[in-house]
């Protein structure tokens, strides 16, 4: 079943006649054509890829025979023209897109239709990849490993967080990435400790080096973090280390289809919570899904208990430990949720590496 045709029983299911799609992400995942500048125009016999000449042959060449490309001069009398001719009187939008001033115009143009917001309807569709899908997100995570192992062979202790940061798009980028799938962390030391820290112009501090990083491959992004030693590594910060490995550990045997969202988070946040030095330490989400966008639902977390994982479900799983002021340790896979366990894309080793 393609998606257009899951999006028309989903829009039959809410008593809907069309909608009007604006998310490029949506856009993309129902054409799987990538273009900024246009809109899909569904309804229950018709589907049209309004764009302009820019996007013409390309989106000719690309999108399935089950959308009209059109360039109309006029969009507003093309949407009209739709509306009237295939009697529409419910259409969906995407509220979370739409802007209210784009919402007012609408509403202004086509009174003749009552706007109903579909919210999440296509994000949720994306929600379980499809083997197309699975393939697109193993080839970028592919790439991401191939960087992680091209940086070993070439990271040196007098380079700055920048330069690593740098050297890891360039590697991307030269094995085939389209770019990032967010902004690459590489932080030190102290900064280390930061989650989300940014790269400074700085040379690589002594410690913990976190490396967060992703690909984009076909449009679907890839994510993972490994961290490792700047220097030796004391005991401290092996032991430190091995923790942040348990946890992970504990969580990806814990997740299979069917498993609910915070006991996974759970599964990982009550190996680091059981050392007393740790308690508090672990302040962020165990994961998140990954898609065309980098932060999908659902997530793992503290707050999704009672939310199930399905088959299909792609996923990261990150847990991390922050001293604050003096560092921190996180290790991040992305792995597929099937029946009975997981599929982990993430090849690169998490032994832990000392860069001297």
């Amino acid at each position: 079943m393609n998606q257009l045709l899951k999006l028309r029983i989903k829009l039959s299911e809410a008593g809907l006649d069309g909608a009007i799609i604006f998310d490029e992400l949506n856009l993309r995942y129902l054409t799987r054509f990538a273009f900024s500048d246009g809109f899909l125009l569904v309804t229950k016999s018709k589907a049209y890829l309004v764009t302009d000449f820019r996007y013409l042959e390309m989106a000719k060449k690309s999108v399935c025979a089950d959308f009209e490309v059109v360039t109309p001069v006029n969009r507003r009398e093309f949407i009209h023209s739709v509306i009237k001719e295939e009697e529409i009187r419910l259409l969906g939008f995407e509220g979370e897109t739409v802007s209210f001033a784009k919402f007012s115009r609408l509403k202004e143009d086509y009174p003749e239709a009552e706007l109903c917001d579909i919210g999440d309807m296509v994000e949720n569709m994306r929600q379980v990849k499809e083997e197309w899908e699975i393939e697109l997100i193993g080839k970028s995570q592919e790439i991401t490993d191939l960087a992680f192992s091209g940086l070993l062979s070439q990271i040196k202790p007098n380079m700055t967080e920048i330069e690593v940061a740098a050297e890891l798009e360039y590697l991307m980028k030269r094995l085939g990435s389209e770019g990032t799938a967010f902004d690459t962390i590489a932080v030190s030391g102290d900064g280390s400790a930061l989650p989300h820290g940014v790269p400074r112009n700085c040379k690589l501090k002594k410690g913990f080096l976190i490396l967060d990083f992703g690909a984009k491959y076909g449009g679907y992004c890839s994510d993972m973090t490994r961290t490792i030693v700047i220097g030796r590594a004391d005991s401290e910060m092996k032991e430190l280390y091995n923790t942040v490995l348990a946890a992970q550990r504990s969580a990806l045997e814990f997740l299979r289809a069917g498993s609910d969202c915070g006991e996974a988070d759970k599964a990982a946040r009550d190996v680091i919570e059981a050392k007393a030095e740790y308690k508090g330490a672990f302040g962020h989400s165990l994961g998140h899904s990954v898609g065309l966008f980098i932060h999908e639902s659902p997530s793992l977390s503290p707050k999704a208990f009672g939310k199930k994982l399905k088959a299909g479900n792609v996923v990261t799983v990150e847990p991390g430990i922050y001293l604050y002021g003096k560092y921190g340790c996180r290790i991040e896979d992305m792995v597929k949720i099937v029946d009975g366990g997981i599929q982990n894309f993430t090849k690169s080793t998490k032994e832990l590496i000392e860069i001297c």
